[in-house]
């Protein structure tokens, strides 16, 4: 793989108190420049902003492997470790899971570890992790 660069993703919340609840303390992201009307949060490198202007959440749903997903979604692969470490934050944090942490995939390309949940303000995020990060294409 590449060298990846760090992509920028801004997302509308309505309330700047709870994002910083839930990105800097349940997810624990480290917390960039902000504003009364925006944040700047690290996400693994890459630059994701909250900004206040209340959003709709999920429009739709797409039918995979079972699950209804929700779409747009966005979120980040990890290691397997620190999806197991995530899940286990989100869990003590006691969030609700639009689909709780599985194995997809088993034993074939692509093998992967997922889960899906949303945000406060209903902004639909997805975590995870490949056995193989090398098969993070894979047909």
């Amino acid at each position: 793989m590449t060298e990846l660069s760090p992509f920028h993703l801004a997302v509308p919340v309505d309330d700047i108190a709870r994002a910083r609840e839930f990105y800097g303390g349940v997810l624990g992201l480290a917390e960039g420049r902000s504003d009364v009307h925006w944040v700047d949060w690290d996400l693994d490198g890459h630059q994701f902003v909250t900004h206040r202007a209340p959003g709709s959440g999920p429009v739709g749903h797409s039918d995979v492997d079972g699950h209804r997903v929700p779409v747009p979604h966005f979120g980040l692969v990890l290691t397997v470790e620190r999806f197991h470490e995530m899940a286990e934050r989100l869990r003590a944090a006691g969030t609700e899971f639009v689909i709780e942490p599985y194995l997809r995939f088993a034993g074939e390309p692509g093998e992967q570890w997922t889960m899906f949940l949303l945000d406060p303000a209903g902004n639909a995020l997805e975590f995870k992790a490949f056995k193989d990060r090398s098969q993070l294409f894979a047909r």
